[in-house]
């Protein structure tokens, strides 16, 4: 004997093992063939991957004890002193099973009262017993069998006093009645304002009196209480911040499930959160925009981002849909390094497919095939569900307040407040208690839009993202560039052309009757000579009892365009007092206007005295509540008008008298709205 025990996980002949609910006798092994004998007297030949991968596959017998393996790691909890007491077993039980103790020369021959070849077990266990006691341990014959036992079955880990091993119950010795009323009163104050420890014992104690009655269910002490409260309510914040507890209780309870996406646009994540800045709206009115991001789960790229004045619309999620689909133009005084032809994206071979990629910058074009959203109404509204359907995109709603199902949007807004707000004059911090004295706003709200975007191309676009790592990249981050230039060799590229008509259609719908006077929307007229074809007239849509399908813009409500449904070709239709306001403005400075005039007693449905009241709105320079609502109205309008406005039509000597109106030149001051038929291809 050579004092070490023998090989482990070993199957050898004569070992027993359990296939398909029988007993079988290994009588045979030839490579990797097993023959075997089951009670019956039947044999059969399995091959040995087969037989370790069959379900319900087990060794029996002293085979499996030497198959099992030890628990290791458990050693590390042990105390030093018993860890140490547990190694001198082992020495001692070793000795007695093979002569000599672990790790003993082999040239030493075995103490005479331990040599295999001239005691047998039994006298060998004596000896031991015998010694052991002489040096001060109580260990009787039975005591070293048990030992001996034991590490044949667990190893070193057997031999360990697993007194000093147990583990502590969280609720110690408290009665399971109370732990069971602590749990409840827990949960129910989820959604509750914070409370103290000593509001949740008197809750207990009522408790408990109600349901086990008065004095039958002693409490423990108020330090020992206070103990038991600490273990069970650790990690919900039970007695801290009312967020973060609702956050807690909102967690799945199962583990997390990534999302995950093998391509670029296979899941696009979108959201809408208000940005940690001030800026300035337009007429010296400070306020925090909103941001609206689509975030590729892919290569984590930021499709597109949008900007707006507090009360983002679903017209502004639909758009920014169109918005992801065309490239991203390299602004003036750009440096060239963000032109996409500067990175790893495969410019050329994009430029073969798409023209319009000639100029672009570094930022890919990515076409959803899903978006994932939550329930937020600018999402869920009929506007954006059919801008998704009509561009061929599958909606994912997630549950409701769950954030997690959208973490890499969530994520990504953190991302942007980290490396960007907070460099920007007017960084607010994410609430009152971070926020600095005296912070003011610096950047109009298009000023503030434009840094973004470069900022998007330049920084998020080419910095390296430790959520993407490449197997073929030695584990090395890559930038969601460098990820698009990686899927896209296997993915392909498709260019989605928007045309007008297409922006058209993501505009939000009314459906209206065309009279002798025009359109009227909310107290405005609308009116052109290219409506003269549908005046009066049913559009023969039933489902709508034969009015007019009305498309319109509510960050411009100088203008409407209406289908005709029997050619299927927009007509573009002017409001007829367009003259008396000096610019563009949006249907909430319209009903504040109409709330002024009746306040002060005026016919709030006279369209001259709101839009004269409109235009005072837009020019007043004092401060005010007023002037946020024109601040917001100017500031929305410039990310969303890109181009020139559509030329008007000439009237002819037939129309009334309020159309011709329009006619007169000298008072119409341009508008710099969208031209959707010839303009929406240059998007």
């Amino acid at each position: 004997m050579n004092g070490r025990p023998g090989p482990r996980a070993a199957l050898r002949v004569g070992d027993r093992v359990r296939l398909d609910d029988r007993l079988h006798t290994v009588v045979g092994l030839s490579g990797t063939t097993v023959r075997l004998l089951d009670e019956a007297g039947s044999a059969s030949l399995v091959l040995l991957p087969h037989l370790l991968a069959s379900e319900g596959f087990e060794l029996i017998g002293q085979g499996a004890d030497q198959a099992r393996m030890p628990p290791f790691a458990l050693l590390d909890i042990v105390p030093e002193r018993e860890a140490e007491k547990a190694a001198a077993w082992e020495q001692h039980v070793t000795e007695v099973e093979f002569g000599k103790p672990l790790d003993a020369d082999p040239t030493a021959l075995p103490r005479p009262e331990y040599d295999p070849a001239r005691h047998t077990v039994e006298e060998r266990v004596a000896a031991k017993a015998a010694e052991l006691r002489a040096i001060g341990w109580q260990a009787s014959v039975g005591a070293v069998q048990r030992m001996r036992r034991r590490y044949r079955e667990q190893g070193l880990w057997g031999l360990v006093d697993h007194r000093v091993t147990r583990l502590s119950s969280p609720t110690g010795r408290a009665d399971d009645r109370v732990v069971a009323a602590v749990t409840e009163i827990l949960t129910t104050t989820t959604n509750e304002s914070t409370g103290t420890r000593g509001r949740l014992r008197r809750r207990v104690e009522a408790l408990l009196a109600e349901r086990h009655g008065p004095g039958t269910v002693a409490m423990p002490s108020k330090s020992a209480f206070y103990r038991l409260v600490k273990a069970m309510s650790e990690g919900t914040h039970a007695f801290g911040e009312a967020t973060s507890r609702r956050s807690a209780a909102r967690r799945p309870p199962g583990a997390f499930t990534p999302s995950s996406a093998g391509r670029p646009g296979e899941m696009v994540q979108i959201d809408t959160t208000p940005l940690d800045v001030l800026v300035v709206l337009e007429d010296g009115v400070s306020g925090r925009p909103e941001l609206t991001i689509a975030v590729d789960v892919a290569t984590r790229s930021i499709c597109a981002a949008v900007l707006r004045p507090a009360g983002t619309k679903a017209v502004d999620a639909a758009l920014l849909l169109a918005k992801m689909l065309v490239p991203e133009p390299l602004r003036p005084g750009w440096s060239d390094a963000l032109a996409m032809s500067a990175t790893l994206i495969p410019h050329r071979r994009l430029l073969d497919i798409d023209a319009r990629l000639e100029k672009a910058a570094a930022k890919p074009v990515i076409v959803p095939e899903t978006i994932g959203i939550d329930h937020g109404k600018v999402f869920i509204s009929d506007t954006f569900l059919t801008a998704c359907r009509s561009l061929g995109i599958s909606v994912q709603p997630s549950r409701p307040a769950t954030p997690t199902d959208k973490g890499i949007v969530e994520r990504t807004f953190s991302s942007i407040n980290t490396l960007f707000c907070q460099h920007i004059p007017g960084y607010t911090g994410s609430n009152t208690t971070r926020r600095g004295a005296g912070v003011e706003a610096a950047w109009t709200l298009a000023e503030l839009d434009d840094l973004l975007q470069e900022w998007i191309v330049a920084c998020w676009q080419q910095r390296p993202h430790e959520g993407l790592r490449s197997p073929f990249l030695s584990g090395q981050p890559m930038s969601p560039n460098d990820a698009y230039a990686l899927l896209v060799s296997r993915t392909g590229y498709l260019p989605m052309p928007l045309s007008g008509t297409d922006y058209l259609e993501l505009l939000p719908a009314l459906w209206r009757s065309v009279n002798d006077y025009g359109i009227r929307i909310d107290h405005r007229t609308y009116n052109c000579p290219g409506l003269n074809p549908l005046r009066r007239r049913s559009s023969g849509v039933t489902a709508k009892g034969g009015l007019w399908e009305v498309h319109y813009d509510p960050y411009d409500l100088s203008q409407i365009w209406v289908r005709d449904a029997h050619t299927g070709e927009w007509i573009t239709v002017p409001w007829t007092h367009r003259h008396l306001v000096s610019a563009p403005f949006a249907d909430f400075t319209w009903r504040r206007a109409r709330d002024l005039l009746a306040m002060r007693g005026r016919d709030d449905t006279d369209q001259a005295a709101v839009a004269a009241a409109v235009d005072q709105l837009l020019t007043r320079a004092e401060s005010g509540p007023d002037r946020r609502i024109a601040a917001r109205t100017r500031a929305a309008l410039e990310p969303a008008r890109p181009v020139a406005a559509l030329p008007q039509v000439p009237a002819s000597d037939d129309v009334e008298d309020e159309t011709t109106v329009l006619e007169q030149p000298s008072n119409v001051i341009p508008f710099g709205v969208f031209d959707a038929f010839t303009d929406g291809s240059r998007l």
